[in-house]
């Protein structure tokens, strides 16, 4: 039976060798059976550019990535806020679609809404302010025009502040508002709605205005979880590597 695979949130890096293992697996396993699989953001630590695609940690997953696109598996990846600096140039090494978001698709007959998802953590108004800034075209086209050990040290400390920022905000203000959720599920006609970002794993259902609507959260993945979302005629499943 065709069906597709959708993951994010895995955070790799240099510092993340067990997860990389991990997800080469899963790249030969799980998502060769596939028709698609989608990286819903944040496949990455941070991204500096594709300039550095030639790094040995990055041209390992690159390559990768090849082979699963070479083996007939279409790859649509999306931006996510650690990794929004990936290009054409990642797409074209590893045979991938870079997607939009949010993305609109159908999915084996149900329409289905793809988003990274901190777009809906609209009470975190710090952190909108900041996504703002950095999704700028003028501010990528400048960033990009720096060193690459500078927008390496650029990219730690932005990693640091996070983490710094995360201490201060409660779970409620960095998770999706529920307003946000039902702006986009009526504004687009009450579809499945697939994210990932807020690193908590779930399935919500919505009866809105009659229509009844799922909400599929992704795992993040770490050294002592990781998983996917399985999609098919039949519907959605998580599925635990």
């Amino acid at each position: 039976m065709q069906h597709s695979l959708f993951i994010s949130d895995l955070h790799l890096s240099p510092k993340t060798l067990t997860l990389r293992k991990r997800f080469l697996e899963f790249l030969a396993g799980p998502a060769r059976e596939a028709e698609s699989l989608y990286i819903l953001g944040d496949l990455f630590e941070s991204w500096i550019g594709d300039d550095d695609l030639e790094s040995t940690f990055n041209q390992k997953i690159v390559s990768a990535l090849k082979e699963l696109t070479d083996s007939g598996t279409l790859l649509f990846i999306m931006h996510g806020n650690r990794d929004f600096l990936i290009g054409n140039q990642f797409a074209q090494a590893t045979g991938a679609t870079l997607i939009t978001d949010p993305t609109d698709v159908l999915l084996y007959g149900v329409r289905t809404i793809l988003t990274h998802g901190d777009q809906l953590c609209t009470d975190d108004v710090d952190y909108q302010q900041w996504r703002k800034q950095v999704r700028s075209p003028q501010w990528q086209k400048q960033v990009l025009a720096l060193p690459i050990e500078q927008r390496r040290k650029m990219a730690q400390d932005a990693t640091n502040m996070s983490t710094d920022a995360k201490k201060k905000k409660t779970m409620e203000i960095m998770d999706v508002s529920a307003q946000a959720v039902m702006e986009l599920i009526r504004k687009n006609d009450y579809p499945r709605v697939i994210h990932g970002h807020t690193h908590r794993p779930a399935r919500h259902v919505y009866h809105i205005d009659d229509h009844k609507c799922e909400r599929w959260v992704l795992t993040d993945w770490t050294n002592q979880k990781a998983g996917y979302l399985y999609c098919d005629r039949d519907g959605c499943r998580a599925v635990t590597l």
